[in-house]
């Protein structure tokens, strides 16, 4: 027997892929429902979409999640989600001094998107600093050697905002949250069956137990220490992120730009009117944060640990900005931090029950830096997994993976093609005030 509509469910993590699950668990007609979250507010801080924004863009290599996202945004253009919402179009390119992998990877972005019927019109090449000023007139840097395309299909979305929209919603259908010291989840706890065990509910640290017929683990980088079963299958991975203040009259004059994205370099997107911050992000290999008795890379339990933007990633956002906005190149960089997401080997995603507790724990990640855009849709994942037939994951590649080989070191992300550079430690790259971890 599967879980019926009014046993009671747990929802571990109150990021982006736990509160859209459940929001649609709560449309589908599940009543006992309750969201444990360790940060006393949402968003969440230790969420990777506590964030300004986030890139909404539909062209992948693999058509299986262009289609997916062409799906997620059409949701995003409903009621709930569409103020949060903003089709900016994506500009493309890599720089003069790209290496190989990344002009490459571009040239193979752009096919996507050409080959698809929905996305091709929306596609315009760019040769040169006159067709990029054509797309962005606001970009008056030097643009050296710069080429690619811009896509007016894509855009992005207001991560934070739309967090606290799909809370509010849920809160409203009647979901129960649990925040800060009740909702920080020190363990699942199990009892024994007659063929191995199921989830008895989980065990706050404060000490008490809440019991459920169902746990669903969407805890981001932190899934790891609620389920260390998973071994390599998922690890807690970062990229770095920083802000530059702007005026008002500077953010009035960037309003509407595309997100500018240049593959070696980094990416930025239109100021906060709000804040008038724009967003800064390096392109790069990343960050763990490797245990070394276990080899999986676990999120730092401090967020203090994860406040700073290391030189090498400052060196690249300043050169973005140097070669597009040079009037800011020189700016303070403010509000810079580590964001830490669940990442895979090959970024697939992992919706699936954990074997051997008679599915009673889903676990709901794998994010791999690229899943917010689907925040409108994660949650059906989870309820056609309920509902489906004989309590399977029929996506194979969304399936828990079983044993890994754990003897190799992973460099974590370096056969996905889209991504350069090779994972660096967090002890390897911290600041000289910041003690080793």
């Amino acid at each position: 027997m599967g879980v019926s509509k009014s046993d009671p469910i747990i929802i571990v993590g109150g990021g982006a892929f736990g509160l859209s699950t459940a929001l649609h668990l709560s449309q589908k007609g599940y009543t006992d429902l309750s969201v444990f979250e360790k940060d006393d507010h949402i968003p969440p801080r230790y969420s990777a979409a506590n964030d300004l924004n986030k890139i909404v863009r539909a062209e992948y290599e693999d058509p299986f999640y262009t289609d997916l996202t062409i799906k997620a945004m059409d949701a995003w253009k409903t009621p709930l989600f569409a103020p949060h919402f903003h089709q900016t179009g994506f500009l493309h390119c890599v720089s003069g001094q790209a290496p190989e992998q990344a002009a490459e990877t571009l040239k193979r972005f752009r096919a996507s998107a050409e080959r698809n019927p929905a996305i091709k019109p929306h596609v315009v090449p760019l040769e040169g600093r006159e067709d990029i000023r054509q797309a962005c007139w606001q970009l008056d840097g030097s643009l050296s050697g710069w080429n690619g395309y811009l896509n007016r299909f894509d855009g992005y979305a207001h991560s934070a905002n739309a967090l606290v929209a799909v809370y509010r919603t849920a809160q409203v259908a009647g979901v129960r949250f649990f925040l800060g010291e009740q909702g920080a989840v020190d363990e699942v706890v199990y009892v024994s069956t007659a063929t191995g065990k199921k989830t008895a509910g989980v065990r706050t640290k404060n000490g008490r137990f809440h019991p459920s017929a169902l746990v669903i683990v969407a805890a981001g980088a932190g899934a790891g220490r609620l389920l260390p079963e998973l071994g390599q299958q998922v690890v807690a991975k970062s990229w770095s992120v920083a802000h530059v203040h702007l005026s008002d009259e500077e953010t009035s004059a960037l309003r509407g730009i595309p997100i500018v994205y240049a593959r070696d370099l980094g990416f930025y997107f239109e100021p906060d009117p709000k804040t008038n911050l724009l967003k800064l992000c390096p392109m790069g290999g990343g960050y763990i944060n490797t245990d070394a008795r276990t080899g999986v890379s676990h999120a730092p339990g401090s967020l203090a640990d994860s406040s700073f933007m290391p030189e090498h990633d400052e060196r690249k956002v300043r050169e973005l900005l140097a070669q597009t906005l040079p009037a800011l190149k020189d700016r303070p960089l403010v509000k810079k931090s580590l964001c830490w997401f669940a990442d895979t080997k090959d970024s697939d995603f992992i919706v699936d029950y954990v074997p051997q507790t008679e599915s009673s724990i889903v676990l709901l990640s794998g994010d791999s830096g690229h899943g917010f855009k689907m925040f409108p849709i994660v949650g059906s994942w989870v309820t056609n997994l309920l509902e489906g037939p004989g309590r399977q994951q029929s996506i194979a590649r969304w399936r828990w993976k079983g044993p890994q080989k754990s003897e190799e070191k992973a460099d974590w992300g370096g056969a996905v093609s889209w991504r350069l550079g090779e994972s660096k430690e967090l002890r390897d790259i911290l600041p000289a005030r910041a003690s080793k971890l």
